[in-house]
């Protein structure tokens, strides 16, 4: 009678435990364009990677899978054959299936210099909470609703109809056109149709200065390959984009913060540090600033330029968040003040790019800068990529030129506000502050009044990627603040988890 309980029990606590393991899996989406199989697949692999599904735990079993997810058993079959196949999972006949123990060639994470995370009391282990973990984790197909501390906005919140029209139209055009290289400098149509885009901000570039690049990204690889030297210092904002980083440490640059305040750098400490450092380039949002969402004001942008010159720095302006904000006065927004509107490319280098608001798979992005400098640009461009995709650029010349891309970025501005002041009132109620929000934007740098690289750790064995703020400073020394990516703030389980956390 006694080892019959046992047993029962024993069967009870697996029950238990695999009903969890499922339950703790992202919610499957009909509409993501994912077979339900694949997104099954990526679900139990990145919890396997994780450690969140531990060696030797217990599946469910493919009943209960199929009833937690309400899906079907043939699809559950054919997503644990596959996991099976790829070395993540085990099955045992008569017994089910199991997390395989895996090797260090599969993708385990070494042991030294990991995070310790703790979940329902066992000890869990992960990669280093730096950089690299934010960007591998931003690249983990998370569904949007899980990343509150993403940099995209949600694929539904975009126009793949959009895109599809462009990519369908473009090949119906004559197809050797999109068997050989483009041009260097990029498709002139599309450079032609910037030369408009970048009148309307009151900037003067004609299509020979400017070069088409592979995103914002490529753009200041290029940009700084091109002006620095090993020893050399670039300013950056404190915070930033922290790709920058360790791209520019990599060219053996030092990388020196300026303190990012409401209304854009600390002058005084601008100017104390560039006489210091006599830097080569300086790297700045102007406008919707990441991670704070804040925009640079006119007097600021006047005295930056001034530094510029008398200091005898180039300025690198990041504008890839450009088409979020109204561009005047509106509602409460401040106007948008741009350096390289007030010095026409002079000591201003333009970047921009469509990644965040129509698709960030074309990756399609721009340099503006002078007529020379932009040669010489394309030169170092054809030295590491050659050229890049024609096709992408196509696409986008297409969506620019026939009138969508306005009204789209349109709408994209209006939700956005709506759902901003939403957000920043329930970020109060939990016990975040929002600090200088603006009324624009995709980003708020909200502070949780204690370390918030801990509590990351803990949203990550939840299932949630935040963005900590050491990680958005050139020191990375811990920080109570935290972006926020006000688009990815749906899932009532993520305001659950800061209402515990802050009390």
């Amino acid at each position: 009678m006694t080892n019959t309980v046992s047993k029962h029990k024993s069967a009870a606590g697996l029950t238990t435990a695999a009903t969890t393991a499922a339950s703790a899996l992202p919610l499957l989406s009909r509409d993501s364009g994912d077979s339900l199989v694949d997104q099954i697949v990526r679900s139990v692999q990145s919890r396997i990677d994780d450690k969140l599904l531990r060696t030797g735990a217990r599946m469910p079993s493919i009943r209960q899978f199929a009833e937690l997810q309400q899906v079907s058993r043939f699809t559950v079959v054919e997503a644990y054959d596959r996991l099976v196949a790829q070395g993540f999972l085990e099955s045992r006949r008569g017994s089910g299936f199991y997390v395989r123990e895996r090797s260090p060639l599969s993708g385990a994470v070494p042991a030294n210099n990991v995070v310790a995370l703790r979940q329902h009391g066992a000890e869990v282990q992960t990669q280093p909470l730096d950089v690299v973990w934010l960007v591998r984790n931003m690249f983990r197909q998370m569904p949007p609703q899980k990343m509150p501390g993403g940099g995209l906005l949600p694929p539904e919140w975009l126009d793949g109809e959009l895109i599809g029209n462009g990519l369908r139209a473009v090949s119906r055009q004559n197809q050797s056109l999109l068997l050989n290289y483009g041009t260097p400098q990029g498709f002139l149509p599309l450079r032609q149709q910037l030369q408009l885009k970048l009148a309307e901000l009151e900037i003067s570039a004609a299509p020979e200065q400017i070069l088409m690049t592979s995103g914002v990204t490529q753009a200041l690889d290029i940009v700084a390959r091109h002006f620095l030297r090993p020893g050399d210092v670039i300013f950056v904002d404190d915070p930033a984009w922290f790709l920058m980083f360790g791209s520019f440490a990599a060219l053996g640059a030092k990388v020196v913060g300026i303190p990012r305040l409401a209304d854009g750098p600390d002058i005084a400490r601008l100017a104390e540090l560039a006489a210091l450092h006599k830097p080569r380039l300086y790297v700045i949002n102007s406008v919707l600033h990441n991670p704070t969402s804040t925009s640079l004001s006119a007097a600021k942008a006047f005295q930056i330029l001034r530094l510029a010159e008398e200091h005898d720095f180039t300025i690198v302006e990041d504008d890839i968040y450009c088409d979020m904000h109204h561009g005047h006065t509106v509602a409460g927004i401040q106007a948008a003040t741009r350096m390289a509107a007030l010095d026409q490319l002079h000591r201003v280098i333009y970047l921009g790019g469509f990644s965040k608001t129509l698709s960030a798979n074309l990756r399609v992005g721009f340099i503006a800068t002078t007529p020379e400098l932009a040669r010489h640009l394309a030169d170092r461009k054809m030295l590491s990529t050659l050229t890049t995709s024609e096709i992408g650029e196509r696409v986008v010349y297409k969506i620019l030129s026939e009138g969508h891309y306005r009204k789209h970025t349109e709408r994209l501005r209006n939700r956005l506000n709506t759902v901003r002041d939403k957000v920043v009132r329930q970020l109060e109620s939990v016990g975040l502050d929002p600090g200088a929000s603006t009324a624009s934007g995709m980003f708020v740098w909200a502070d949780a009044g204690r370390d918030t690289s801990p509590m990351t750790e803990r949203a990550m064995a939840q299932g949630f990627l935040l963005a900590p703020g050491s990680l958005f400073s050139p020191n990375q020394l811990p920080s109570t603040k935290m972006r926020i990516n006000v688009a990815s703030m749906a899932d009532p389980d993520i305001w659950r988890f800061f209402e515990q956390e802050l009390g």
